[in-house]
């Protein structure tokens, strides 16, 4: 773990981390310079009244002030920094690799939980430099600096007043372990808290419908007392540490002042030398007491990046060949051609020996109940699913050969729930479609109907979209959709019920300039309204996940098969 966070995330700093490290021991050393300052200053000025002495001492003494102001906020502004950049550079990172792994890793773990991962996680993680790293350069400088001085007056103090260290080890051991433990328990519980939230404002408008709002508070509430809980433990268990440090050193002390007050009345040690050490274990015991503490942050911070290394051990089952293909034909003139493919979810085939080909240049239409696989095929042909057995080939070459990003290049997608950003109208239609200028905005924005909308708005095109698109109604998240999909241009398009959040005039206008848009490319279409799909070159008829029949509109009504059963339903019911 050690070796993976500082090849990925420490090394780049190191030059930062540095110098940090060097301002943290000049501030570390100055608790011994200060400590060392205090026998002068009662032997010399205090108690032999040298006047001349006065001058120097306080000088000295605002000096090492000074320079512990300066390289404390020299260290914390470079540490700060860097923590910064290690934080949002593995963010960057983790958000890279999560796009990179399949739909079905999304589906084991909600959005709110994948947050947490990438946000509270790698916040989490910062008491690596923001705790760790100041304990090593600066409280260890300080430690070896005092206890420098306190061995310099008296060793034997010195002993006495460590005397009870061994002592700390077997409860810190025990408490570094439980600590690792309900650390990694209180991050699942705050994935558990996010993943909530994210329900909660991602269904608002369907709890207040359904008078839910107090199942859904209590639900949240019983999920912030679990996190509160495992929070709790996980603090207790750090703070025990640095209090297991203070019964040691009231021992010390203790001891120390019977022994060596004794020997002060004697007239074997003066004052000065007395408080000089005094001072020094005073300053000792509370980098003792941070570095203590480093032990329970450590484990805390270990916690942590093992959650954020298993993210990262994740991988995607779908993914680009290392030697990838080309297409056989050109990609307009690419037959499509499902064989005998098998997909199956949770133990149930969502298709079930799927057959057929979707000729290149026309449209193909699919049709069959809920749950007959079609939506499926579409998930399929874009490999964000791969079948358990059967082939898809495209202008004759398997799907899997292609690479992932040259295969989805070839289709433009319109589904029925048209998802949105949180960004503008314009960027919604753009996404990342290279090449684009006004001009082929204006024609895109046109054809899906889209125009008079956007005329309406203040800020046109530049205006928000909302979150997941709730400044808009459903029909315009679906023409938006459909200018995204029509400024694409791909050579293959995927319409899945793309017509169906409009109205009936803007029904017409759409699907006028969808089939002039799907002029000369491989159209293939998902229906439930059959009057949408009677000028198909082809029709798919599935149930089941397999395809039962297929044939033009007027074929299939004669042969009195599924596809007139569905018709009837819809025109004759």
């Amino acid at each position: 773990m050690l070796s993976w966070l500082w090849r990925s995330y420490l090394k780049p700093q190191r030059l930062w981390l540095g110098f940090a490290l060097f301002f943290m021991a000049v501030e570390g050393s100055m608790l011994g310079a200060l400590s060392y300052i205090i026998q002068p200053m009662f032997d010399e000025v205090f108690i032999a009244g040298d006047r001349s002495a006065v001058y120097w001492v306080a000088a000295a003494v605002g000096g090492i002030f000074v320079i512990r102001a300066v390289s404390a906020f020299s260290h914390r502004m470079l540490m700060q920094g860097a923590g910064l950049r290690i934080i949002t550079t593995m963010q960057r990172d983790m958000v890279a690799h999560l796009m990179t792994l399949d739909s079905a890793y999304f589906q084991k773990n909600p959005p709110g939980t994948l947050i947490e991962r990438v946000r509270g996680d790698t916040g989490a993680a910062n008491m690596i430099w923001g705790v760790i790293l100041s304990a090593a350069g600066r409280d260890l400088i300080g430690m070896i600096a005092l206890l420098g001085v306190a061995i310099s007056v008296d060793p034997l103090w010195t002993l006495v007043a460590v005397a009870g260290v061994p002592l700390l080890l077997g409860p810190v051991v025990a408490l570094q372990r439980y600590v690792r433990k309900t650390t990694f328990r209180a991050r699942e519980a705050a994935g558990r808290l996010s993943t909530r939230l994210d329900e909660i404002f991602h269904g608002v408008n369907t709890i207040k419908l359904n008078t839910s709002e107090r199942r859904e508070n209590n639900r949240f509430t019983e999920a912030t007392d679990g996190y509160l809980k495992q929070e709790m433990k996980a603090r207790a268990g750090q703070a025990g540490i640095p209090m297991m440090t203070d019964f040691v050193a009231a021992i010390g002390f203790a001891g120390v002042l019977v022994y060596g007050g004794n020997q002060i009345i004697d007239g074997d040690k003066t004052v000065g030398e007395f408080m000089s050490f005094f001072t020094a274990m005073g300053l000792l015991f509370e980098p003792v007491r941070r570095v203590a503490n480093v032990t329970g942050a450590w484990q805390a911070a270990r916690a942590n990046l093992e959650r954020i290394q298993e993210v990262f051990r994740s991988s995607p089952t779908i993914s680009s060949p290392d030697t990838p293909a080309r297409l056989a034909t050109q990609p307009d003139e690419a037959d499509i051609v499902f064989e005998d493919v098998v997909v199956v979810y949770g133990g149930e085939p969502a298709l079930n020996g799927a057959s057929f080909t979707a000729k290149a240049g026309q449209t193909t239409a699919l049709v069959g109940a809920s749950g007959a696989g079609k939506s499926t095929v579409f998930n399929v042909l874009t490999r964000l699913v791969d079948p358990s057995s059967g082939a898809v080939r495209i202008g004759g070459t398997p799907s899997g050969t292609l690479d992932l990003k040259d295969l989805r290049s070839l289709f433009s997608v319109v589904t029925q729930d048209a998802p949105m950003f949180d960004e503008s109208l314009r960027d919604n239609i753009v996404l990342s479609t290279p090449g684009v200028d006004d001009a082929r905005i204006e024609e895109a924005v046109a054809a899906a109907n889209l125009s008079e909308f956007v005329a309406r708005l203040p800020d046109g095109l530049d205006t928000p979209a909302g979150p997941r698109g709730s400044a808009l109604s459903g029909g315009q998240k679906q023409r938006v959709a459909i200018a995204r999909a029509l400024l694409r241009r791909a050579p293959v398009l995927l319409l899945d019920e793309a017509t169906s959040a409009l109205d009936a005039e803007s029904e017409v206008k759409v699907q006028e300039a969808l089939d002039g848009l799907a002029q000369g490319r491989t159209t293939l279409v998902i229906a439930h309204r059959l009057s949408t799909v009677r000028k198909a070159d082809k029709i798919i008829v599935m149930e089941n996940g397999r395809v039962v029949d297929e044939g033009r509109h007027e074929e299939l009504l004669e042969r009195g098969g599924v596809y007139a059963k569905l018709h009837a339903l819809q025109f004759d019911g």
